[in-house]
């Protein structure tokens, strides 16, 4: 009897390690909640939306082309999201862009269960460069790096944010 206890104190022991490893319960997934338009981001305390702008939700998807904004644009695309959708909507910072990128994830660097129909190119932060006045930094979610070499005239992807 004492034998069979500690074989299955064991199996259990080899179970629970094998669990922790293999990272069954995606714990990266579990930190956001969807809702429609926007997902709200637990490990960061802020909700995104759920579309790149120029896009819509509708009917469970993202929907339309997603456009480009040079940095001076996207006041106005802020002024528009806070007016049509509430809220007060602005640029994420580097930080907060960064958390968003899925490095085992294979096409785009996105969970795309989770932020569906997102391009695999370069989005805005709202931070600039320290080293480089000049230029702003930029999270790519088809390399999944993050550059800070982009100046403003060149138009990039957007995703909005806002505080919870």
């Amino acid at each position: 009897m004492l034998l069979f206890k500690i074989s299955l104190v064991k199996i259990q022991t080899l179970l629970i390690l094998f669990l922790i490893f293999s990272n069954i319960n995606n714990v990266w997934a579990s930190n956001f909640i969807t809702r429609g338009h926007y997902v709200i981001d637990l490990g960061e305390k802020i909700e995104w939306l759920t579309c790149p702008v120029g896009m819509v939700w509708q009917n469970e998807a993202c929907i339309g082309t997603p456009i480009k904004l040079k940095f001076n644009q996207i006041k106005t695309a802020i002024d528009q999201a806070n007016q049509q959708l509430g809220g007060n909507w602005r640029l994420p910072n580097r930080k907060e862009l960064e958390s968003l990128v899925c490095k085992s994830c294979i096409a785009v660097k996105i969970n795309t269960k989770i932020f569906p129909n997102t391009p695999a190119e370069s989005f805005w932060t709202s931070e600039i460069n320290p080293w480089q006045p000049k230029f702003l930094w930029t999270v790519n979610f088809f390399t999944g790096h993050t550059f800070g070499r982009f100046p403003p005239f060149i138009p990039n992807f957007v995703r909005l944010v806002r505080d919870r």
